[in-house]
């Protein structure tokens, strides 16, 4: 019997270099496309709605530097999760090391209040990040010991970091919360010394924060490029009983990636409370989903930490756009429409960059031998 064929994936033995720029590129605009069909179906004018877009994200010096404020926290959170990714980690906690993070910083700075501005800068950063670290080693932990699914534990941990804390500024007299706030809790805001600079460049604001993410991306690149350990977290993300054939201390490898990971998340809290909101606001912050954002960064850029910079900056400006032209002339939820379309788009080029599609041959079935009683 003749059965019909079908389609397959065949993984493809080698991929182009152009490839990796291509792809990101072409599903960005068949994202544009998508969205601008979904527009036009709904009654909108596509060109000028993202003349719109392109106008309040990025044409200025005033929509840049909202922009990058908004990119800055991506960027943090983008690099946790390429970090984490590279190396075949799935750390979907990259919102709850955010929070700890934010809570490490705002503790260091009114701790330290009144002291030298440089010293509660570098207090902020090495308590944001040791929180968020701390934080993202407990599922690595649970990982390395017991191979349980980071997917779920990181998942559960951003749940369980917003609980901390809405208590720590809701539901208790903490040392984060504001004596003072009588009608509605709020943390305790930090001292002018401890928020962090703005640089101006021909009236663009730049935060520091962000000038501090472009260290860190580049030292990230750096260290899975041109180090034995980004050579090792690549082997062990290839090949992982290779890796252990060859010495590769795999559990290891899985606590100090996750490590990093949390780290970087951390470091993100620790730009909002210094160089933004200044104060531990438990309810913007969650709100906020900076840490699922950031996969998305980390997705579109893959996971590359350069092109985390240029992804976020894009995100950044998307999410600016939409907040800045909100109303009844504006479709709503079209800036997370469009975020999703990339994503789509993007995980479905990578896809088709690994993969070629194959069409099935033809099966015959034998036929069944006749039974003689």
């Amino acid at each position: 019997m003749k059965r019909p064929s079908g389609l397959r994936f065949e993984k493809r033995l080698t991929v182009a270099r152009r490839m990796t720029v291509l792809v990101p590129v072409y599903s960005v605009l068949a994202a544009l496309v998508a969205g601008a069909m979904l527009m036009a179906v709904t009654g909108h004018n596509p060109i000028d709605t993202y003349h719109k877009i392109f106008e309040r994200g990025f044409a200025s010096q005033s929509s840049m530097t909202e922009t990058l404020k908004l990119a800055t926290p991506l960027l943090f959170t983008g690099l946790a999760a390429a970090a984490a990714f590279r190396m075949g980690l799935f750390n979907i906690g990259g919102e709850g090391q955010l929070i700890m993070g934010a809570i490490g910083a705002s503790l260091a700075a009114i701790a330290l209040d009144g002291q030298a501005p440089p010293v509660i800068f570098i207090a902020m950063i090495a308590c944001g990040m040791a929180f968020g670290s701390l934080y993202a080693l407990i599922p690595g932990f649970l990982k390395a010991r017991f191979q349980t699914s980071e997917i779920i534990t990181t998942l559960m941990m951003n749940y369980i970091a917003g609980i901390v804390l809405n208590y720590l500024i809701f539901n208790s007299t903490s040392y984060w919360r504001d004596p003072h706030s009588r009608g509605f809790p709020t943390g305790k805001a930090i001292s002018p010394d401890a928020q962090w600079n703005t640089f101006t460049w021909d009236k663009l604001e730049i935060p520091l924060g962000f000038v501090v993410a472009l260290v860190v991306a580049t030292a990230v690149w750096t260290l899975y490029r041109k180090t034995r350990y980004g050579f090792e977290v690549a082997v062990v993300a290839d090949a992982p009983q290779a890796a252990r054939y060859a010495g590769v201390k795999t559990k290891r490898k899985i606590l100090s990636v996750m490590a990093l990971s949390g780290g970087l998340a951390g470091l993100g809290g620790a730009s909002d409370i210094g160089d933004f909101r200044h104060v531990l606001d438990a309810k913007g912050l969650q709100q906020a989903g900076y840490g699922y954002t950031g996969i998305v960064v980390a997705a579109l850029a893959r996971l590359n930490p350069l092109a985390v910079i240029v992804v976020a900056i894009i995100m950044g400006g998307l999410t600016n756009a939409g907040s800045a032209l909100q109303g009844p002339d504006f479709p709503a939820g079209l800036v997370g429409t469009l975020q999703g379309l990339i994503l789509f788009f993007a995980v479905a080029g990578e896809v088709l960059t690994r993969y070629r599609i194959r069409r099935s041959p033809h099966r015959v079935d034998s036929a069944p031998t006749a039974v003689v009683a």
